[in-house]
């Protein structure tokens, strides 16, 4: 069932407005009848759903693995042999959260007025990509919905795994970073301080590293506050240009592309994205030049996404998909490779499926090499951070020894 917003005019005359679910807008007017109202005005409610944003392919709010196992339930019960609108009141009575349950029963409300899941799907495209829905649509029209699901839950699970990795690969390293800059700030904050008024008393010229600290510190003491505001700012307007300045945004795409490992895992991953969903789209029956279409919507490295969509251009025009992937420079050899195979085999998404699979088994590689390399790195650097301070504290002390004795 959906949930209306009602506007009635009860047996008194006043008028009351709320919250009434119903399977359909003349149930809901069937059930304020029922409670002696007469309504005015009734309208899909959509202050539970208005918020929906699904963390998939890149969007924030309800989670991956939230879109996976419901896509798993809605696959499963149909393998079954139930009927569409008594799966998805099933699968919104499994549903803890209330805003997901709320979706749900809309897009079953959708379904029961005669519009296909599809297109109820499409009604609400925060919640539901174009990848999605299309490929929902391709499943009704060839006939093999359950499975199609049962593949979109299997992609949406890897997303979610291979996100979870990272993150929680990357705790460590981040709970690091914070530390032992707390230990730096500590230092020049307070200790740093305190050593400049011991050592203005002394009369004698300091070492360089020395001055050099007593002057960090003294800037951090006095401009703290502004450069913190600075880089707070800097942030700010660095994230609104990337989303409104289309040529700024390009350019940085462009720049990570060229730095060592981060670069090479960002091609990796996004042509790993592009293969899966190509090979998905392909299984469900949606035409080539329709399924590359909507897979290179979701590379989100500009220069990536432009080169394929220019090789779907010329794959339009007469072209070999895997030749016209080729000029892209972007696709690994073994990738194409596998393409041309599966064109000339006919098994096309069976080997788009594969050179997915390898490519998401060298971004664990790359993931992990980065993470080995990166975590040394930070020990070094901050390892090197915390010996300047002390050096630059003990140095005047052993000046002092020397002079003394």
């Amino acid at each position: 069932m959906a949930a209306y917003q009602y506007s009635a005019i009860d047996a008194k005359g006043a008028t009351q407005k709320g919250i009434i679910e119903a399977d359909s807008p003349k149930e809901a007017r069937r059930l304020l009848r029922d409670q002696g109202l007469m309504p005015l005005e009734i309208d899909l409610s959509q202050q539970k759903i208005s918020s929906f944003k699904i963390k998939t392919f890149g969007s924030p709010s309800i989670s991956a693995k939230e879109l996976a196992l419901m896509t798993r339930q809605l696959a499963t019960l149909l393998t079954a042999g139930l009927p569409l609108e008594e799966v998805l009141t099933a699968v919104a009575e499994q549903t803890e959260k209330g805003r997901t349950k709320a979706l749900i029963l809309s897009v079953r409300s959708k379904v029961l007025e005669g519009h296909s899941l599809a297109s109820s799907f499409r009604d609400y495209p925060e919640a539901f990509s174009a990848l999605y829905c299309s490929t929902v649509e391709a499943g009704e029209k060839s006939g093999h919905l359950d499975i199609v699901l049962q593949r979109l839950a299997d992609y949406t699970e890897q997303q979610f795994h291979m996100r979870q990795k990272i993150q929680q690969a990357l705790i460590y390293p981040t709970v690091m970073v914070f530390v032992a800059l707390g230990i730096l700030i500590f230092l020049l904050e307070y200790v740093v301080p305190k050593m400049i008024s011991v050592y203005s008393n002394i009369g004698q010229a300091l070492p360089a590293m020395t001055v050099v600290l007593i002057s960090i510190s003294t800037h951090l003491k006095t401009l703290g506050l502004y450069i913190f505001i600075a880089i707070v700012l800097c942030v700010f307007f660095f994230r609104r240009s990337m989303k409104k300045n289309l040529g700024f945004r390009t350019k940085v795409h462009q720049f990570l592309l060229q730095i060592p490992l981060i670069g090479n895992a960002i091609k990796v991953a996004n042509t790993a994205r592009f293969s899966r969903t190509f090979a998905i789209l392909s299984s469900a029956g949606v035409p080539v030049l329709e399924a590359m279409r909507i897979s290179s919507k979701l590379i989100t490295n500009l220069p990536i996404r432009t080169s394929v969509e220019e090789a779907a251009s010329r794959v339009r025009e007469g072209a070999n998909i895997s030749l016209a992937l080729k000029q892209t420079q972007y696709f690994p050899p073994m990738s194409i490779h596998l393409i041309a195979s599966g064109e000339a085999s006919g098994q096309l998404e069976n080997m788009l499926e594969r050179a997915a699979n390898n490519q998401d088994a060298e971004i664990s590689r790359l993931i992990e090499t980065t993470l080995a390399l990166f975590e040394p790195a930070i020990i070094l650097i901050m390892g090197a951070m915390v010996l300047f301070i002390v050096l630059a504290i003990l140095l005047p002390i052993f000046q002092l020894d020397q002079f003394t004795g």
